[in-house]
């Protein structure tokens, strides 16, 4: 692919929880601002992915091991062990050419897209993906976290009858679900397929091609929506767009410039307008995403084309 793109993803979570902390609160940084992280976004993406039949190396997978006295315990498999799951390998340790193993890396969608960091025995390798997604901001000002009291239809079978201030300890236990009452998130991202012009030459890929961006974009707008969780079902993919540029044009974070307001129609406003249409044939491409019902977008960008995020038609 002989282009850079830049853009912004949109994701909207109403009554959910897009990214929690070891709290269980959404996230913030010092200052009280909520955010959710790259990992939040890249999670949904590798899932669908993965239920799409694509190799995908860095996602939590599950192995039954029988352990003394024929206790069989379910756990989480090792990196080694999904490595050699996904690529037909009997034992890592014996894969002596590190070329290979290169090569099988860039056949995970996930390492050809975002990089990986494979720290194994005799290969330690590190690849720094061709798409870069920066931290997503609320840009909402009104949110706010709310926390819901679950009755869990079991009590605590380790509890005493009576606890030590009296109450019936045999009674159903209580549970707790933290939520936001609504977060609109912008996330960053850019595409540069130049980082990859070394391992091009090594012939352990052929790059990052037109196709691999159409399976991102695809993720990139539908993922979110699609990845319903109990915590996640109020979130889903709202705005998404994308800049094509020329090989040479470097962009600077998007997503800092965008503003979201309340209205009867929730108005989100691109600040980056002037800054596009001043780089006149530089930029190849704008496509706009967004959900029409919902979203009024204030923008100016001579080359946007105006997509429904749902149906893909102009709108």
């Amino acid at each position: 692919m002989n282009k850079r793109v830049y853009g912004v993803i949109g994701i909207k979570s109403i009554m959910a929880n897009w990214n929690a902390d070891f709290s269980g609160y959404p996230k913030t940084i010092s200052t009280g601002e909520v955010f959710g992280s790259d990992k939040a976004l890249k999670f949904p993406m590798k899932k669908m992915w993965e239920n799409e039949g694509e190799k995908v190396l860095y996602i939590k997978s599950l192995k039954a091991d029988k352990g003394k006295k024929d206790e069989v315990k379910v756990r989480p498999k090792s990196l080694k062990e999904r490595y050699e799951e996904i690529f037909e390998i009997e034992d890592l340790k014996k894969e002596k050419d590190s070329k290979q193993v290169l090569t099988n890396l860039f056949n995970a969608i996930d390492v050809k897209n975002f990089g990986a960091t494979f720290a194994e025995e005799g290969n330690n390798i590190g690849i720094t993906g061709a798409v870069q997604i920066g931290q997503g901001f609320n840009k909402y000002e009104d949110t706010q976290a709310q926390e819901q009291q679950i009755l869990s239809p079991f009590r605590d079978s380790k509890a005493k009858e009576k606890s030590k201030d009296g109450e019936d300890a045999s009674s159903t236990t209580l549970g707790t679900k933290i939520v936001s009452n609504e977060a609109h998130y912008f996330y960053p991202f850019s595409i540069n397929p130049l980082v990859y012009k070394s391992y091009i030459d090594m012939g352990v890929t052929n790059g990052y091609t037109q196709e691999d961006y159409k399976k991102f974009k695809e993720v990139a707008l539908v993922s979110a929506t699609a990845f319903n969780t109990n915590s996640k079902i109020g979130c889903e993919n709202e705005f998404a767009i994308f800049i094509e540029t020329d090989n040479q044009l470097y962009l600077p974070d998007l997503a800092q410039y965008i503003t979201f307001e309340k209205e009867e129609k929730d108005i989100i406003t691109l600040g980056f307008d002037e800054l596009l249409n001043s780089l006149g044939d530089d930029i190849l491409n704008v496509e706009i995403y967004y959900n029409p019902y919902k979203l009024k977008i204030n923008a100016n960008i001579t080359k946007a084309k105006y997509l429904n995020i749902f149906t893909r038609k102009e709108v």
